[in-house]
């Protein structure tokens, strides 16, 4: 079984193009927004939204997919996360949104994913917690994915990319190896 490869990148989730699927960081509604959804949503056009109206609205910790448009990229996979002392298990519905991207890329019969930080900005979801049940729920499902070869989580500042490097790197996703140690 060849490995699944893990990376912790600096920069702009609306420009991975060697990658099959970038994951949304989505309102209800899948309505440009600020942060990540506006970026995909500016870099993809206008038929995204149109495409989008039919899939929504979603509920916390759901995903959805959808073609990309003018991205890069074949498909984007919308998740709408918890917004932090809110929306309540927030661990859990942070992980659902992992899971249920994963899900579907598994099966589209994708080999990879690039996800942003999740509920980490206006959602406020508080960075260090986010990037562990980030990586704990990307670790968890390594072992049941069959076709996704690379997981990408894409970060826009140096300081965020450290913080989920750190918990990748505790939880054993940053070697490439196909289980956690």
């Amino acid at each position: 079984m060849s490995r699944i490869m893990t990376e912790c990148v600096q920069g702009n989730i609306a420009n991975q193009p060697d990658i099959d699927a970038v994951v949304n960081a989505a309102n209800a509604q899948l309505l440009p927004g600020a942060g990540v959804a506006g970026a995909i949503h500016s870099a993809a056009g206008p038929g995204l939204a149109r495409e989008c109206r039919a899939l929504a609205p979603i509920r916390c910790g759901q995903a959805v997919i959808s073609s990309a448009h003018g991205l890069p990229n074949r498909y984007v996979i919308h998740c709408l996360g918890p917004v932090y002392g809110v929306d309540e298990p927030s661990d859990r519905l942070l992980a659902s949104c992992y899971r249920e991207a994963l899900v579907l890329a598994e099966a589209q019969g994708l080999s990879s994913v690039a996800f942003p930080a999740i509920s980490t900005g206006v959602f406020g979801y508080p960075l260090d917690e986010a990037a562990e049940v980030t990586a704990q729920t990307i670790a968890d499902m390594i072992p049941k994915l069959q076709t996704v070869r690379l997981i990408r989580l894409v970060l826009y500042s140096s300081p965020d990319c450290d913080t989920f490097r750190q918990a990748f790197t505790e939880a054993g996703l940053l070697s490439g190896d196909s289980s956690p140690s």
